[in-house]
């Protein structure tokens, strides 16, 4: 059973055992990503923080394109200022924030071209894996813009500097090989198996240790935000750590691995 949001251009489903399905869906504008998509990838993500049995997020798209990125091209020269901005600074960062902060693992299926916020997008996604036939790259530098410094800093923690100044001062679109080579993307598939094998990775991280999946990503995130640690960060990291300790789960965790079954965890 699906949920339409934003009139239909966000699809969510449950294709999996506690995988959530994202799916852009507005193919006549190649799943643009205008103010009321992206207020309905925000209120979709805001929802599931509170969904029981969700462990994993599944970002993709209606074929054949990911996303072209930000609606800008419709933006009325006499109010071209104002209205980019505004579609720039919140919306899409609120949507963005969203996907970062979600606590789940998150995967992203990029099943065609991906381009500007599309490619942002994904890259906020924990893993990713990209059709064969697929260009994905970042054309500010043929637009005119200068993009956002929180979006810059997540491509140099994706690829590093070298290869975000190669992006962004070029303004060139990479083959999905090529995305691969540099980091930007995980693995690259044949384009009619990208919705399978997005799926299975999905469901494959979903049947992991739900406790350690979130203090995973959480500890992860934590040491990549900050190189230098604060003694509450460094107590709290610790504190998460021993808390594997206390429960249920690494108990089961140990029984399986030793019985040689499948752990039966408690719903996430």
């Amino acid at each position: 059973m699906s949920e339409q949001l934003a009139g239909g251009k966000v699809v969510l489903d449950e294709p999996a055992e506690a995988v959530t399905r994202l799916r852009l869906s507005n193919p006549a504008t190649r799943n643009a990503l205008d103010h009321e998509t992206l207020g309905g990838v925000a209120e979709a993500l805001e929802g599931l923080d509170r969904k029981d049995g969700h462990r994993c997020l599944l970002v993709t798209a209606e074929p054949p394109v990911f996303s072209a990125g930000y609606d800008i091209g419709s933006i009325p020269d006499d109010s071209f200022e104002q209205d980019a901005e505004s579609l720039v600074a919140h919306p899409f960062h609120r949507a963005l924030d969203a996907l970062a902060r979600h606590p789940w693992p998150t995967v992203a299926a990029i099943n065609g071209h991906c381009l500007g916020g599309g490619l942002e997008l994904a890259i906020t996604c924990d893993l990713r894996v990209c059709a064969g036939g697929a260009k994905l790259g970042m054309p500010p530098a043929k637009l005119g813009l200068i993009y956002g410094h929180t979006g810059l800093r997540k491509f140099i923690d994706t690829i590093g500097t070298p290869w975000t100044k190669h992006l962004f001062l070029t303004g060139r679109t990479l083959s999905a090989e090529g995305a691969e080579r540099i980091g930007l993307v995980h693995e690259v598939v044949a384009d009619e198996e990208l919705p399978a094998v997005g799926l299975a990775l999905a469901a494959e991280i979903a049947g992991n240790a739900p406790l350690s999946m979130r203090g995973n990503k959480e500890a992860i995130e934590t040491l990549n935000s900050n190189p230098v640690l604060s003694e509450d960060q460094e107590r709290h990291l610790i504190e998460l750590r021993e808390s594997c300790f206390r429960g249920e789960e690494l108990r089961e965790g140990i029984r399986a691995f030793a019985e040689k079954r499948k752990p039966r965890w408690q719903r996430g």
